[in-house]
């Protein structure tokens, strides 16, 4: 009998071609995604040398990789240093982790490692101590004084401090750095917030003050710490060299400038017996963390609110502008609105209810921190094995990195018009403000542990953003190059460099 006329010999020559054929197509596929992938996996030294040689634009080549990796990407790092690390923009695992399978991704004793400044502040807690921390701020900032407290610090410290330089810098026609001066604001704000004393680090002269240049040097050696292996970094801090000497130095400085705050309230805590530090000494009775000491634990505490309060939305600010001067069209719309609600008032009548009315200042603020989220990524590690949405399998304690700064230039996540300025993208149809998920925009993290902080850093984005649209056209410096910094958060690393060009507000239109 022929094969022909043999049904079972059909039938084993018909499944060994389609295996044959589904054997091809998938080495197509895979020499094809090799191809395009723009980088190699080498023995023993893994993908390290790509990573060094695009340490300068680190969140741009992570973007590039992903876009082609589906949104999730195993890095490899040399057989021996154990930095393999998973890396993800996919929505779907972001919500995993940050939400549907919260408990079994805490922050973990390698993050804790990792970010030791932070102490037992509320970035670095786990478990009963982080739901302490999170109930005893919530209730210090849903307190009905605090907003008023806060619209007057800032109504205060844009008077006093961000105006007058400014209109110093324009009338005089000088280039400045909005960065700086951002940064100087922010940590001002958040000491006189949070400390009740005020450093006037942001005044014409601009003084050199140890403590508010300290958190640069400390945020760029805590990313090289994710790059390096874990006995590079601490051969480093142990020899007191490279970035971990800087760190080291941040550190005492941080040390020195909150304990000196916290003895000067000691000495007038029977004349002042209010204030934000002194709910906070109060809420926090009686916790002494993991190191026994109850003034430590409080350092931590506010050396992890200053972070939050300076960095994040300094930085916001900073990429605000940036792409503010790029597109003079959504700064002209901006400048109207501000004009149609003020109705002839000055500008420091605006209260923060109507700061929330201004829908396109609100628009274009969001999409700067959806193309520059001040936090670029987050750590995480699985307490026990698990399976992500994507089909990709952790290990426990795997490092997983979580890209909110890829995910804001996802054509999937974002449609094609994902790289372009747009505050309408913000718009809902029915004229108010568009709501996305939180695992979609990430600017304010997600799930559980949301930032607090959300509210109050919008309410001082808009302030500042509003005295300045108010008074000044904004203008980049021509050949100035701004790019972001190799740091933890997504700040410019040449700072942004502009001049101002006073507005005549009463003709402005």
């Amino acid at each position: 009998m022929t094969r022909s006329e043999n049904p079972m010999a059909s039938i084993h020559y018909s499944n060994m071609l389609l295996i044959l054929i589904v054997l091809f197509v998938s080495a197509v596929v895979f020499l094809h995604r090799r191809r395009r992938l723009p980088i190699t996996n080498w023995p023993l030294i893994g993908m390290t040398p790509h990573l060094l040689l695009n340490i300068h634009r680190i969140h741009d080549y992570a973007t590039h990789i992903l876009t082609v990796s589906d949104g999730t990407f195993m890095f490899k790092g040399p057989w021996f240093a154990n930095i393999d690390m998973l890396v993800t923009s996919d929505p779907a695992n972001i919500h995993h982790m940050l939400s549907k399978n919260f408990h079994n991704y805490p922050k973990g004793p390698e993050f804790r490692k990792m970010f030791d400044l932070l102490g037992d502040g509320i970035f670095n807690s786990d478990h009963e101590l982080w739901e302490i921390h999170r109930k005893t701020t919530m209730s210090l900032l849903k307190h009905p004084e605090f907003h008023t407290l806060l619209e007057t610090n800032i109504k205060n410290k844009l008077e006093k401090g961000l105006l007058p330089l400014l209109n110093f810098v324009s009338s005089h026609h000088q280039e400045t750095d909005l960065q700086e001066i951002f940064q100087r604001f922010t940590f001002d704000a958040i000491c006189v917030l949070l400390l009740d004393y005020d450093p006037e680090s942001l005044c014409i002269d601009l003084p050199f003050v140890p403590c508010e240049k300290a958190f640069t040097d400390a945020e760029e050696a805590l990313l090289w710490r994710h790059i390096l292996p874990e006995e590079v970094w601490k051969l480093q801090r142990r020899f007191g060299i490279g970035k971990e000497k800087k760190l080291s130095d941040a550190w005492k400085v941080f040390d020195e400038f909150i304990y000196k705050c916290l003895d000067l309230k000691d000495e007038n805590k029977e004349e002042d017996k209010s204030g934000l530090l002194t709910s906070l000494i109060r809420g926090f009775d009686g916790q002494r963390g993991t190191s026994g000491d109850s003034r430590k634990f409080i350092k931590d505490t506010i050396l992890n609110l200053m972070i939050a309060g300076r960095d994040t939305t300094s930085t916001a600010l900073s990429w605000f502008f940036y792409l503010l001067a790029q597109n003079p069209i959504v700064e002209k719309n901006i400048r109207d609105e501000i004009k149609k609600h003020l109705g002839g008032r000055k500008w420091e009548s605006l209260s923060i209810k109507e700061l929330g009315e201004l829908i396109y200042l609100h628009g274009g603020i969001c999409e700067a921190l959806r193309l520059y989220p001040p936090v670029a990524f987050e750590h995480k590690s699985p307490a026990a094995a698990d399976v992500l949405p994507s089909g990709h399998a952790v290990d426990e304690h795997a490092r997983i990195i979580l890209s909110f700064y890829s995910m804001g230039r996802m054509e999937g996540i974002w449609g094609e018009d994902c790289m372009e300025f747009k505050p309408e993208r913000w718009f809902s149809s029915g004229g108010g403000i568009k709501h996305e998920p939180s695992y979609k925009f990430t600017a304010f993290h997600a799930g559980p542990r949301t930032c607090l902080g959300k509210e109050m850093a919008f309410v001082q984005m808009k302030m500042v953003a509003t005295a300045i649209i108010h008074h000044y056209h904004v203008g980049l410096v021509e050949g100035h190059n701004v790019r972001a910094s190799d740091s933890i958060l997504l700040q410019m690393k040449y700072g942004l460099k502009v001049r101002l060009f006073p507005i005549n507000i009463n003709q402005a239109s």
